[in-house]
């Protein structure tokens, strides 16, 4: 029995809500379950150096937690100079993610910044970002194709992310609090719409696991994109 009470292959409730700010071209609150994230896109016209000549845009992302997002108050990174590992290597990814769906020489040379601030952490707080991160992306393009600045569609698929592991031997959708910190093994995946891979992180905890084992949180990963692609769709149709 998971400690939420869900099925293996039962996701938490996700609800994504637009427009949550008032001045980001793109935005969007995104829950999972008690995971809250709040998710903007910055449009500026301008490229990063190593760019400039080559007729493309680029698409990047940053990562914060707030201090009260967790249990215990963390302390602001900001405060302490510098940022930690762990939200470099998040924020990387919630960049490579997203540019692996977008072309970039149709966005033209500017740049699009997603930031992706967790308000509330219960698990799989880099997967509701990705997730989110679309989202936003999409409401930015959209305002660039309505104000006439970019002429054809960037963005060539849907991303999104999950959590899966293996908890109690039994491998589980959408990892919580309670359970990633206590699983046998972890994973996030990366998908596209469409049924290509982005990215895969999977990693042994407590034990390790065999090449079913693995298929097997692939497929639970596959029923979660589902469910998040159509969120996705929902929120900005």
């Amino acid at each position: 029995m998971r400690p939420s009470g869900r099925a293996p292959d039962e996701m938490r409730a996700i609800t994504i809500e637009t427009g949550f700010t008032r001045h980001a071209e793109g935005s969007c609150l995104i829950s999972f379950g008690e995971t809250k994230v709040l998710c903007t896109a910055s449009v500026e016209e301008r490229i990063p150096p190593w760019l400039r000549g080559k007729g493309e845009g680029w698409v990047t992302g940053e990562y914060s937690m707030l201090p009260r997002a967790t249990h215990t108050r963390g302390q602001r990174e900001a405060a302490r100079g510098k940022q930690s590992g762990r939200t470099q290597e998040i924020q990387r990814l919630i960049g490579r993610s997203l540019r692996s769906v977008v072309d970039l020489k149709k966005l033209g040379e500017r740049q699009i910044t997603l930031d992706c601030d967790v308000i509330q952490a219960d698990g799989g707080t880099r997967t509701a970002s990705i997730s989110g991160a679309w989202v936003a992306l999409r409401l930015a393009i959209n305002s660039l194709m309505e104000q006439g600045a970019i002429k054809a569609d960037p963005i060539n698929a849907q991303v999104a992310a999950i959590s899966c592991g293996i908890f109690n031997g039994t491998p589980v959708l959408d990892l919580d609090y309670d359970e990633d910190s206590n699983a046998d093994a972890d994973a996030n995946f990366v998908l596209i719409g469409g049924g290509h891979i982005a990215e895969v992180q999977a990693t042994a905890e407590g034990a390790t696991y065999d090449e079913e084992g693995l298929l097997r949180l692939l497929r639970l990963a596959r029923i979660g994109c589902d469910g998040i692609f159509a969120a996705q769709l929902d929120a900005t149709k």
